[in-house]
């Protein structure tokens, strides 16, 4: 797993397949997704390695229930405590209570998709105690405000997390870069890609200006005119990351 800094309060932690961010307030850590199974170790030597306890670590928020973005979840809450967020309408699959719907493949997309679950095994369940549903427009008490949006399209309980006070905005899967070349692009393997586009024209209007995606190089200036441009994007994406 690399570590990188993007920002003084913002580091990017990226696995073989997906990505999470680790944020920093004064005296406590927020996860945004935590990888794929067995993620969890790995997520915990790196927050000791930058100075913190995992423990300081005081919740994680999953942006969908997706295997590269819940599997090292149950783990990593079971090392250090953290309280596990997803939204209602995905939360009962990150709990296993039933299996999540497929996407709804484009014929280009499929070889993709099924490379990527070769390489994603589902990761254990995240016990229901520990788990919090979000609705949109929820608060949390981490970033000045961190504000939960819904941005359904890549699954139903998709959710984006904005930080006003800091123009940052995590995206989940609903946005992408392109391995490639780095190009942002709208997500690939979703439930309904014209959903998936309004969602992007939605954040789009956030005004952030640093986007983190679930998959590639996050835009560190000028998020919001990168989103705007996406959000009526038709088509088949050049480069698509091979990941759910």
């Amino acid at each position: 797993m690399d570590v990188i800094e993007l920002l003084p309060r913002l580091h990017l932690l990226r696995f073989p397949v997906g990505q999470a961010y680790l944020w920093r307030d004064v005296e406590e850590l927020t996860l945004i997704d935590a990888g794929p199974i067995g993620a969890g170790r790995p997520i915990a030597d790196a927050v000791t390695a930058l100075g913190h306890a995992p423990r300081d670590v005081r919740r994680v928020v999953l942006t969908h229930f997706h295997e590269d973005h819940v599997g090292g979840a149950a783990e990593f809450a079971a090392l250090s405590g953290a309280e596990v967020l997803a939204h209602r309408l995905d939360a009962p699959f990150v709990r296993g209570e039933r299996p999540g719907p497929a996407p709804r493949t484009e014929e280009w997309e499929r070889p993709l998709h099924e490379a990527a679950l070769r390489q994603l095994p589902p990761g254990p369940p995240v016990p229901p105690p520990t788990l919090t549903e979000l609705s949109d427009g929820d608060v949390l008490g981490f970033g000045g405000g961190a504000r939960v949006v819904h941005i359904p399209g890549h699954t139903d309980g998709s959710i984006a997390v904005f930080l006003p006070a800091h123009g940052v905005l995590f995206t989940g899967d609903t946005v992408a870069a392109a391995p490639a070349d780095g190009t942002p692009i709208p997500g690939v393997f979703n439930l309904d890609r014209a959903q998936l586009l309004a969602s992007i024209r939605r954040l789009a209007d956030l005004g952030a200006e640093v986007a983190c995606f679930g998959h590639g190089d996050p835009v560190l200036s000028g998020a919001s005119a990168v989103l705007r441009s996406l959000g009526a994007a038709p088509g088949q994406p050049t480069g698509t990351p091979a990941s759910r």
